[in-house]
């Protein structure tokens, strides 16, 4: 009985003293350092570490020797900007990204550019991206003025113009509002027609109206002004309208004149809206804005149909009249005397529906208002013109790339020009 108890006891030690053993060298094992797990433990990454890193690197690809405008500090300036804007952190730029590049350059470029070359890039990525170096590589074909048929690297491509086409009337600068009293010789045959035609069609007009019989009235500006707003806005439409036709029937792009073209039919409609706004036309009048829409809208779809060529030929010359017609009127109020009705325009505010199209500000009068009509003519002018026998496939008026590749070229005209005050400051 005692030697089994013994036993017992003894065993029990035994027992004891292992556990203690074993607990003693989990402990020992669980506070030794284990140096693969140390290994594998890393400090978190801070955002801007984990963003600069592999960005350095990737400058490495771009290659400026392979540039041909851009040297390597204006290189090095550009492609900081776009990793500061490179939202993604992923070395690609996309529209989002682009409209934040430019918004640090708000003293170059209005909300408006910035807008535009966001939709721009957007298109001609078809809502992709694409990477810091080959969007430098854009930047540097823009700045070169490198050939045109060799292409931004960006690829804007030739459905752009389908769709957009970016034009406001606000906002013209003095040198605009100053034009240029411009006329394109007749060279063909075609030309010397439309010319004619117009000439003939100018005078009938002013010696039916007395336009040239006595003293400019603001009545006789309103009546002239009016009435030919109305006839003004037939082309375009007329134009757009046979264009759009074309473009279903023959399954194929118009190359984006179908929309220039309406623009220039809203604008024209704009001009009538704003003159009403200073005279209510009466019964009789109304009825022969009627019939002159009858009569030259029905000659002018024929003549389209026809003869697309003569019939922007013509309208250039209908606009060198305009032109010619704004800038006496122009003349008429500035050299009025004080006191009547036409000095009154020099001060008196133009209508809301102006102020606010041509954005003239609050204090905007009829004489600016005038100044902004006349320029709006000399564009269609120039605009018809340049389609007249155009044959290419794109606007040559809204060329998308062109946009593209001078807005970054400004935006490197403004690096650059940062960057030169940078190194003439010292850096501070």
């Amino acid at each position: 009985m005692h030697s089994t108890v013994a036993t017992l006891r003894i065993a029990g030690k035994t027992a004891l003293h292992r556990g203690i053993a074993r607990q003693t060298a989990i402990g020992a094992t669980a506070c030794a350092p284990n140096p693969n797990l140390f290994a594998s433990i890393q400090p978190a990454a801070s955002p801007a570490f984990h963003f600069q890193q592999p960005q350095q690197v990737r400058y490495m690809n771009v290659d400026t020797n392979k540039l041909t405008a851009l040297d390597e500090p204006v290189v090095r300036k550009i492609h900081q900007e776009l990793l500061e804007a490179d939202t993604g952190g992923d070395g690609r730029i996309s529209d989002r990204d682009i409209k934040r590049l430019l918004r640090k350059h708000n003293s170059t470029f209005t909300d408006a550019e910035i807008v535009e070359l966001g939709e721009l890039f957007y298109a001609s990525k078809a809502g992709g991206t694409v990477s810091i170096d080959r969007f430098i590589q854009a930047i540097d074909y823009a700045a070169s003025g490198a050939a045109k048929d060799e292409g931004n690297p960006l690829g804007v491509g030739n459905c752009v113009p389908e769709y957009m086409f970016v034009k406001t009337h606000g906002n013209y600068t003095p040198e605009q509002l100053n034009i240029e009293m411009t006329h394109r010789d007749p060279e063909s045959t075609l030309d010397k027609v439309a010319l004619g035609a117009v000439k003939c069609t100018r005078v009938i007009f002013d010696t039916a109206t007395g336009w040239n019989r006595g003293e400019i009235t603001t009545e006789k500006i309103l009546n002239r002004a009016i009435f030919l707003e109305t006839v003004a806005a037939i082309p375009g439409m007329v134009a757009a309208i046979i264009r759009h036709f074309s473009s279903l029937r023959n399954m194929k792009r118009d190359g984006g004149m179908l929309n220039m073209f309406l623009e220039e039919a809203n604008n024209e409609r704009m001009h009538l809206l704003t003159f009403i706004k200073l005279k209510e036309p009466g019964a009789i009048f109304r009825a022969s804005v009627i019939g002159g829409q009858i009569g030259f809208g029905t000659a002018f779809f024929l003549s389209y149909v026809a003869s697309p060529a003569f019939c922007h030929r013509f309208v250039g010359y209908i606009e060198e009249e305009a032109c010619h017609t704004y800038t006496k009127i122009i003349g008429a109020i500035e050299e009025a005397p004080k006191g009547s009705d036409l000095a009154a325009w020099r001060t008196e505010p133009a209508p809301k529906i102006a102020r606010s199209y041509w954005k003239l500000g609050e204090k905007g009068t009829v004489l600016d208002m005038i100044y902004a009509v006349r320029a709006d003519e000399a564009e269609h002018r120039d605009v018809n013109h340049a389609v007249s026998g155009h044959t290419d496939a794109i606007n040559p008026v809204y060329n998308p790339e062109e946009k593209l590749n001078k807005m970054l070229k400004k935006y490197v005209s403004d690096v650059m020009g940062k960057n030169d005050k940078a190194v003439g400051t010292g850096g501070n």
